[in-house]
């Protein structure tokens, strides 16, 4: 591994520091994303029943909105429960637009690096022919073990640089759906909540929590 390092020449450094960025990003997303975490199981329901016992106080609605990016969405339309069906949706909707900002950390970084890391590997291809064609003009193509070094610095290269950015935009993809696949959940899940607390829609509580 270390003599493919030193033969890929001083590109192979970024190219390293893009690969362990972009793990760090995608164990980091991994453990960030995962839907327990994101919408607790039975959140609805418990807020809804802390609303008829008249339990929803200022020190509940916080400890909601610090438990989950869900209950974040939802304590916006708790504290303004007492205003008109347009308001809740509509603060629900301002701090919907945070909490998915929120999930969407570092997915741009890991999109930079898909894209970037193949160019690292164009450009170590570029100076690796650079460098073979410099031996040419010096020793001839006589030599074809002269040119070997050259050719070597322009293949690792590229298949380092194809070698992060693949599974780096597959995993940026990844991460992308599930992000616009949690937020719709979400979504749903605190307009069940608005509708049910302003009468729009009469559900059983266990449904309201699914």
């Amino acid at each position: 591994m270390l003599d493919l390092l030193q033969a890929g020449g001083w590109l192979m450094v970024p190219i390293i520091a893009c690969s362990v960025i972009a793990m760090a990003i995608v164990l980091e997303r991994t453990w960030a994303l995962r839907r327990r975490r994101i919408m607790p199981d039975g959140l609805v329901t418990q807020i809804w029943q802390l609303h008829c016992r008249n339990q929803l106080s200022r020190e509940r609605i916080e400890e909601i909105r610090a438990g989950s990016p869900l209950g974040r969405m939802l304590s916006a339309g708790l504290i303004n429960r007492h205003h008109s069906h347009e308001v809740m949706k509509e603060a629900i909707s301002d701090t919907g637009r945070q909490v998915v900002a929120d999930l969407e950390r570092y997915l741009d970084s890991l999109g930079t690096i898909a894209a970037v890391t193949p160019l690292l590997g164009l450009l170590g291809t570029v100076i690796g022919m650079i460098d073979v064609f410099g031996v040419i003009m010096d020793a001839g193509v006589g030599r074809p073990e002269v040119l070997a070094g050259g050719i070597s610095k322009a293949l690792i290269t590229t298949a380092a640089g194809l070698s992060v950015a693949i599974p780096s935009l597959m995993f940026h993809r990844f991460f992308d759906n599930r992000v616009d696949g949690l937020a719709i959940a979400m979504e749903e899940q605190a307009l069940r909540l608005v509708e049910v607390m302003k009468g729009e829609r009469e559900q059983e509580v266990d449904e309201v929590g699914r």
